[in-house]
């Protein structure tokens, strides 16, 4: 039976779960900020005059009759189609994860398994290429992309996509790989199963927890990418993230910010979603990858 003295919380956990319950206020409050402001109406979001106006509407009552507005959204997705945009994400991030999840399984498991230098260097020159900036990369695609007459569609910047990404899942499921005793591909060749099937029937549903994670960060760099789908896609094909730019608008052309506001809720909101789904695949991934089986 629990006494008194079990139950009461020590002054270091008393200021542990205190800064843990600050941390998660301040990294939160900027999602929740933006999500309250996206019923707003300009005037009141970005009011220099007053910051309460943010929290009461007070322009927002007076244009709208209510404190809060969905003109923001119906904005973005109705007036501007927004659901193309994203309709152009899910088949650029859906491609993106399939192949790179593909040919880095498959590869990630050849070089663990391989007992030549030349996995090594194969792995050095994926590091090289993935530490290089996206911009630089993209640039030398320009020239042929135009001359071939494939600019501006999705398959191109797949392709694109799925080559800055594949270094990264390489190295990440290599990883894994390397975690997993010799001993269970090699049991299972001595009962029969070549080695696909080996790789297919008994590393592979061990690897799921690997595979989820790697995937997901695949999935945030296609679904977050700026610089290689704002310089690749025409504005037909535009995704997410350069839609929502072009809601700012420029020097030149006048921009709906209320329109961006609501579009970045609404791209943000699956995020947490599936974060919170696959928390623990994820956790076990990662652990996975950091221990030595």
């Amino acid at each position: 039976m629990a006494t008194k003295r079990d139950t009461q919380l020590s002054p270091l956990a008393i200021v542990t779960y205190g800064a843990v319950a600050l941390w998660l206020i301040i990294a939160a409050f900027p999602f929740l900020w933006t999500f309250w402001g996206s019923f707003k109406v300009q005037a009141d979001f970005f009011s220099k005059a007053d910051w309460t106006n943010a929290l009461y509407g007070v322009n927002t009552v007076r244009e709208t009759g209510g404190a809060f507005t969905g003109q923001g959204y119906e904005g973005a997705w109705v007036k501007e189609e927004f659901w193309k945009n994203a309709i152009n994400s899910t088949v650029v991030v859906f491609f993106t994860v399939t192949i790179s999840l593909t040919f880095g399984t498959l590869g990630g498991y050849a070089l663990a398994r391989s007992g030549f230098r030349y996995a090594f260097w194969i792995l050095f020159a994926a590091l090289v290429f993935r530490a290089m900036p996206h911009i630089t990369l993209v640039s030398g695609y320009l020239l042929p992309f135009f001359e071939w007459n494939i600019w501006g569609i999705k398959p191109t910047t797949i392709i694109v996509l799925v080559a800055i990404n594949q270094p990264f899942t390489l190295w990440m499921l290599h990883s894994f790989f390397l975690n997993i005793p010799k001993d269970m591909d090699e049991s299972a060749m001595v009962d029969g199963c070549t080695r696909f099937q080996a790789f297919r029937y008994v590393i592979i549903p061990v690897m799921w927890p690997g595979v989820i994670t790697t995937g997901l960060f695949s999935f945030l760099l296609a679904y977050n990418d700026f610089a290689v789908t704002a310089m690749l896609l025409s504005e037909e094909n535009e995704t997410i993230i350069p839609a929502i730019n072009s809601f700012l608008g420029s020097d030149q052309v006048e921009g709906s910010i209320m329109f961006a506001v609501a579009a970045v809720v609404s791209v943000t909101a699956p995020l947490l979603v599936l974060v919170l789904f696959f928390q623990r695949q994820i956790v076990s991934g990662l652990t996975a990858g950091a221990v030595k089986g």
